[in-house]
C-alpha cells in the first residue's frame, strides 16, 4: 500500500497554490495520465468528481469528494473505482517568500496485479504529478523568486 508525504516550498501564495489544485476540472490539461474529468458538483465548499485515468493500456475511473477549506486545506475523500481506499491531503500555508505545501497521499488496489503494479512506478509517478503541479503554477503565476526546493520528504511503499 503506497504511502508518501512531503513538504515543498514554492514561490506562489498559499491562495494560489490552493485555487491551482482545487481546479480538478483542469488537471487533464497539465497532469500526466489524467485523460478526462467529469465534475458531477462544483461548490465553493465541496467538488465531486470522476477522473479517468491511463497508464500503459490500463484504464480506469476514479471518482472522488474534494472537500473544499479555502485557503488553506484540501481533503480528497474517494467514493469509487479500482481502489480498496484513498487517503489525500493539501494544506498550505504562507511563509516568507511564498508558502509551504504538505502533500499526503496513502491508498491501496483492490486488484493486487495493479498494486503490483504501483508499487513498481509509484515514486516515478509521484514525482512525475509533483512536478507536473508546480509547472502549472509557474505557467499560471510565473516562475516566482523561490527555488521550490524540497524541505522534507517522507516515503514509503509498504
Amino acid at each position: 500500500m503506497p504511502k508518501h508525504a512531503e513538504t515543498r516550498h514554492l514561490p506562489y501564495t498559499a491562495a494560489q497554490m490552493f485555487d491551482l489544485v482545487a481546479d480538478v476540472r483542469r488537471y487533464p490539461e497539465f497532469l500526466p495520465w489524467v485523460s478526462a474529468m467529469r465534475v458531477r458538483k462544483d461548490e465553493a465548499d465541496e467538488t465531486l468528481a470522476d477522473m479517468i485515468v491511463g497508464f500503459k493500456g490500463l484504464r480506469e475511473t476514479f471518482s472522488s469528494r474534494v472537500e473544499k477549506h479555502a485557503p488553506d486545506r484540501l481533503h480528497v475523500e474517494y467514493i469509487d473505482g479500482p481502489l480498496k481506499y484513498l487517503r489525500n491531503d493539501w494544506t498550505f500555508r504562507d511563509e516568507p517568500g511564498g508558502c509551504a505545501v504538505d502533500f499526503a497521499v496513502d491508498f491501496a488496489f483492490k486488484n493486487r496485479v495493479f498494486e503490483a503494479l504501483a508499487g513498481q512506478v509509484f515514486g516515478t509517478a509521484l514525482r512525475k504529478m509533483i512536478g507536473a503541479f508546480e509547472a502549472r503554477a509557474a505557467v499560471l503565476y510565473g516562475s516566482g523568486t523561490s527555488s521550490g526546493s524540497n524541505s522534507s520528504s517522507a516515503h514509503s511503499a509498504a
